[in-house]
């Protein structure tokens, strides 16, 4: 039998903001499902998930791709974290997601995700030049040419590897910021957008170790007269998709302005430093809806008013927030009663 490499991924238990950890067994293979990986363990208490004495943790497998980095048969794993005993880690938070999807995909919920992050070299963000700032931004978003675009040729990398992956990523684009960029995945179900987000992050961050570049998801990666970094969460039900269904959006928007502060506190640390009412976003503390705004907490696009139906935009969530717990609370706020 072939024998495979199987990266395992899982969200750790850092705060403010989990990271992402891997690492690789070696396996039977190929694989043509999921109950042929087999759980696997780690040591719990070096990734802010268990205490010295009592350190296992366990992997379970939920998800697995084609690695598009080793080819071949090789895979990624994404997993849930387990106690020793099998019960749900206090961190895994896809497992909250799992049973809220339950209780609402009667609404058949479809999200899309818009990923920012930046580009560093060292202490600098990517193409910065060193000690100093370039030119006021304006000409970076969607630029073209060596002087307003820093690191195409990795973002193009990690787009391929995505579309080898079969994640559904839907297109890519510099943003405002020089060094800054965007990825979007979905429109698809929420279990599926938050695990393709996690498994996008991490494939953006192994990539960048090829060309010595990191990746940050911080929602203010400079301060001062620059954007900040958001994760805009685009959501649909089936009543908003339907005939009329901008009185469902507009419904959905007036659930979420009761609902602000609820969100805002799973929407991302240091969020207070990106909104602030400037630069495309609303105040951290304010909450507002509007056609084609983007200085609104929430956009109603353009064609879903030209239309009477659609989707909202939710431009709140800031890059590095935890999309298990963004689109839990969405189903949660604009599906319950």
């Amino acid at each position: 039998m072939k024998k495979i490499k199987a990266e395992y991924i899982w969200i750790d238990g850092h705060k403010p903001t989990a990271k992402l950890r891997s690492k690789t067994k070696v396996i039977d293979g190929p694989v043509d499902q999921i109950d042929q990986i087999p759980i696997w363990g780690f040591d719990g208490s070096s990734t802010m998930q268990a205490v010295g004495h009592k350190s296992d943790c366990m992997l379970k497998p939920v998800k697995f791709i084609p690695d598009p980095i080793r080819g071949d048969d090789h895979i990624l794993v994404l997993c849930e974290v387990l106690n020793s005993d099998e019960t749900v880690h206090i961190s895994n938070s896809r497992s909250h997601l799992r049973a809220i999807y339950e209780r609402y995909k009667h609404h058949e919920p479809i999200f899309g995700i818009e990923q920012e992050y930046t580009f560093f070299r060292g202490r600098s963000p990517l193409g910065w030049p060193d000690g100093g700032y370039p030119a006021p931004q304006g000409p970076f978003y969607c630029g073209v040419g060596a002087d307003e675009v820093f690191g195409r040729n990795i973002v193009e990398l990690h787009l391929s590897r995505c579309l080898v992956a079969g994640i559904h990523v839907s297109g890519m684009n510099a943003e405002v910021m020089p060094g800054q960029w965007e990825f979007q995945i979905g429109p698809i179900g929420p279990l599926d957008v938050a695990d393709e987000i996690w498994l996008a992050r991490w494939l953006l961050y192994r990539t960048g170790e090829e060309f010595k570049v990191s990746a940050t998801l911080h929602p203010k990666p400079v301060l001062g007269d620059w954007n900040g970094a958001g994760a805009h969460t685009n959501f649909s039900t089936v009543e908003m998709r339907s005939e009329g269904g901008l009185q469902a959006v507009i419904d959905a928007c007036e659930k979420l302005r009761v609902n602000h502060d609820a969100h805002i506190a799973v929407y991302g640390a240091h969020n207070k430093e990106r909104l602030t009412g400037l630069h495309e976003t609303c105040t951290i503390t304010e909450f507002r809806y509007g056609i084609s705004d983007r200085g609104a907490s929430v956009r109603i696009p353009m064609a879903t008013a030209n239309e009477g139906k659609g989707y909202l935009e939710d431009r709140r969530p800031a890059a590095n927030m935890d999309p298990y717990q963004a689109c839990a609370i969405l189903m949660e706020t604009v599906c319950g009663s």
